[in-house]
């Protein structure tokens, strides 16, 4: 900890700021949006090379109307710019002593030209990017010309605070584009992609390399402060961003917050995620310019002082550079509620922290931030609020039940959940208590609350046992706090992937796909989609013979058919047990029975499905050798690695809970349900047949689509596609396994089944169409039927 004392001549001018990096996560943020951009722009030119061959060719005639000399004069003045310019920037940076900036800048470039080369080689064949070279030698670069270096080193060196140098750089970058287009050496789209690829290299290696900053020395602090009328006498550095300033005098002493580039950065990512993901996220400190957060913060200090809050008053605001500010508190020597001796922590504590959390509420200020370290006990045994830096002035009613529920649970994880919800209660009534309820969830939770709380499991439930049992008619069904889920993120960005390879594939095999659909024979179609309806009463058997009870077996098919409707909104195979479980919760069965029927007819449903998969490849000819297998040498490998992987599950201990744990529903649930349908047979023997005759139908659903398309594959082929395709787009993450289904049966028909990609791409839109489109409308209908019939 580093401490300036007053025997630091304090007349001396500050000494030059320290320099260092910062890698802000904000380069990072745009470093991924431009190469977005770059990567979006090659898809376009790739699907509309009509489109930007016209327009190519629009300004081609445009520009030969215009008299040569002029345009060669002013191509000549614009390269000479676009050499001078970055040269005289990085001469006036040495020259003010940017020596790592200037190296930055040519990293950058060096990086651009780099990336500009490679895309070159990959893209030149481009008709959208590229035309013939004015000068009859081949055609012109993707990306064009140096606009990309030059804008790298420029951005990456640094602009901001320089207008004279930013004019410059975007006259000299659009005279050079403007110029390219009118000698004809330029596309418009091969500028765009000059420019981006050399915005995007800047930005990476900002991040990489990390961006300037001059941190403030204590002497600059010194001085700041004491030319505010604060009289320093010791200046001692607690953590990057704060110190603490001892005063002569007998004067108070002071908590200094420092807000520069490192402070704003840090937990930047955490904060965006955040903001990102919750409706309730705070806007984190980072998003703020520097003006901002220190007017923020000082803003909502005073605000919650003036509300009676006792709170550390913000005394001094001052600006040391155009990086860096910092705010002065009275510094508190308070201590957190998680550091008090048990006898410390009276009710009369904990009905002071309520007292201070209802003054904010009155004035209607939300803290947005009670962490345990938030709540502290001054020397004076008052209680003290501290950190408003996220906090809000004239707030909604739900970040102020937040603050309750998050106060609920920094009391009670120092105090327990009865004494805190009793003072609670006292203080604030039972109402906002518990109003608060459907807003105790961890992820609404600050992360140093969280984790705390995840020390002690038990006391979110403990905390509304204690609610519900002074207000038991409390609404306790969690309030959505979530924006985006990370699983639908993740079902966004896997339905894109599968949309661009089903478009990749239905644009890449031309149009003989397009015409097998419109010639489609509407014989095999009929069949088709008998077959698919037959495949739901087969689900139908096969769902009731795995259950002992007795079900009505039309509401049954019902639930089948609202399978249809609702696959369209889940992950594959996700929606449907979800469906059949609460179907036969609301018929009456337990939740453990019901989850147990649903385990069952799944496990023996995946086993079956192996087994016809086995079959059909045995039957086609591709299995492998029984014979071979057969063998004792590959029968004695088989043993030994199956005796290793079990030797590894048993001796590594996380492993072997990990297997216990996933095998015991197994065992206490569905196991037991098999006993019990061993004792129907006829059940039993029912919902076996009806599993296998699922796959059976499906697949004869999708050999009549390739029958009504033209083409002649083997049953036994289709029936592996389907199989081996089905069983993987159940793990998709996408609905319905959207993009991977189609693109491992398209693939699957054309290299097992014989078919050629065209006919393949056809059969496998009408499949799709008639198992996954169409039955939506009647799903629909089933699904809204069961709800209304209490069946759901």
């Amino acid at each position: 900890m580093a401490t300036l004392t007053p025997a630091d001549d304090r007349r001396t001018a500050p000494a030059a700021a320290r320099d260092g990096r910062v890698r802000h996560p904000a380069a990072l943020i745009r470093a991924a949006v431009g190469l977005a951009a770059v990567g979006l722009l090659l898809l376009l030119v790739q699907y509309a090379q009509g489109t930007a061959g016209g327009l190519d060719a629009d300004l081609a005639e445009g520009t030969g109307l215009l008299p040569r000399p002029p345009v060669r004069l002013a191509a000549a003045c614009s390269a000479a710019a676009l050499l001078t310019v970055p040269l005289a920037f990085a001469v006036d940076r040495l020259l003010r002593r940017a020596g790592r900036q200037v190296a930055d800048g040519v990293l950058a470039a060096v990086l651009a030209y780099t990336l500009s080369v490679g895309l070159d080689l990959a893209f030149g064949g481009l008709t959208a990017l590229t035309h013939p070279s004015p000068g009859g030698f081949g055609r012109t670069d993707p990306v064009y010309g140096h606009l990309a270096p030059v804008l790298a080193f420029m951005t990456a060196v640094g602009t901001a605070g320089l207008p004279r140098w930013r004019t410059a750089l975007a006259a000299c970058l659009a005279t050079a584009g403007f110029t390219g287009l009118l000698t004809g050496y330029a596309t418009p789209l091969s500028v765009l992609l000059a420019l981006l690829v050399g915005w995007t290299a800047a930005q990476t290696v900002c991040w990489a390399v990390g961006e300037p900053t001059r941190e403030p020395t204590e002497l600059q602090l010194w001085a700041a402060l004491h030319g505010a009328g604060a009289r320093p006498d010791t200046l001692r550095r607690l953590d990057p961003c704060r110190y603490l300033v001892t005063q002569a005098d007998g004067r108070p002493d002071l908590d200094v917050r420092v807000l520069d580039r490192r402070a704003r950065a840090t937990g930047l990512p955490h904060h965006l995620w955040q903001l990102l993901r919750l409706r309730t996220a705070p806007r984190p400190l980072g998003l703020r310019s520097l003006r901002e957060g220190l007017e923020h913060q000082t803003l909502l200090a005073h605000a919650a002082a003036a509300a009676g809050v006792r709170t550390p008053e913000p005394l001094i605001a001052a600006e040391l550079s155009p990086d860096a500010a910092l705010v002065a508190y009275r510094h508190l020597p308070g201590r957190p509620l998680h550091a008090l001796a048990p006898e410390e922590l009276t009710d009369a504590v904990l009905t002071d922290a309520w007292e201070q959390l209802r003054l904010l509420q009155r004035r209607s200020i939300a803290h947005r931030s009670l962490s345990p370290a938030a709540v502290q006990l001054g020397p004076d045994g008052a209680v003290h609020l501290v950190g408003f830096a996220a906090g809000e002035i004239a707030a909604g009613e739900l970040p102020l039940r937040l603050d309750v529920a998050g106060l609920l649970t920094v009391l009670a994880l120092s105090a327990g959940a009865p004494r805190a919800v009793d003072t609670a209660v006292a203080v604030l009534g039972t109402d906002p208590v518990a109003g608060a309820l459907p807003l105790l969830q961890p992820i609404a939770l600050p992360r140093a609350t969280r984790e705390a709380l995840a020390e002690q499991p038990e006391l979110a439930a403990g905390i509304r046992a204690e609610v519900l049992r002074r207000s038991p008619r409390a609404e306790v069904e969690p309030v959505r706090l979530e924006r985006l889920r990370p699983r639908t993120l993740a079902t966004v960005a896997a339905g894109i992937a599968g949309g661009y390879l089903l478009l990749q594939s239905l644009f890449g095999s031309g149009t003989q796909s397009l015409d097998a659909l419109s010639t489609a024979d509407p014989f095999w179609l009929v069949l088709a989609l008998l077959a698919y309806a037959a495949s739901h009463l087969a689900a139908t058997v096969g769902f009731v013979g795995f259950v002992p009870e007795r079900i009505s077996f039309p509401r049954a098919l019902a639930a089948q058919v609202a399978g249809s409707f609702v696959k369209l909104v889940s992950p594959g195979g996700v929606g449907g047990v979800a469906l059949n479980t609460r179907f036969l919760q609301s018929s009456g069965i337990p939740t453990a029975q019901a989850l147990s029927s649903v385990g069952a007819s799944q496990l023996l449903g995946l086993v079956l499905h192996m087994l016809q998969l086995a079959c059909f490849t045995t039957a086609l000819g591709i299995g492998p050798r029984t014979d071979a297998l057969l063998e004792p040498v590959w029968l004695a490998v088989g043993a030994g690695a199956v005796a290793v992987l079990l030797a590894t599950a048993l001796a590594v201990p996380w492993l072997r809970h990990r297997i216990v744990g996933l095998l015991r529903p197994l065992r206490a649930e569905v196991l037991p349900r098999l006993l019990d349908l061993l004792q129907q047979p006829r059940k039993l023997a029912a919902g076996v047949a009806g599993q296998l005759l699922v796959s059976v139908s499906l697949v004869a659903c999708l050999y009549c689509c390739a029958l009504a398309v033209g083409a002649r594959p083997d049953f036994s082929a289709v029936a592996v596609v389907f199989l081996a395709g089905n069983a993987a787009g159940s793990a998709a993450p996408t609905p319905g396994g959207v993009g991977l289904v189609e693109s491992l049966l398209i693939t699957g028909l054309a290299s097992t089944g014989g078919m050629d990609e065209g006919a393949a791409l056809a059969a496998v839109l009408l499949f799709r169409l008639l198992t996954f489109l169409l039955p939506v409308l009647p799903g629909w209908a089933a699904f809204g039927w069961l709800q209304r019939r209490r069946a759901l």
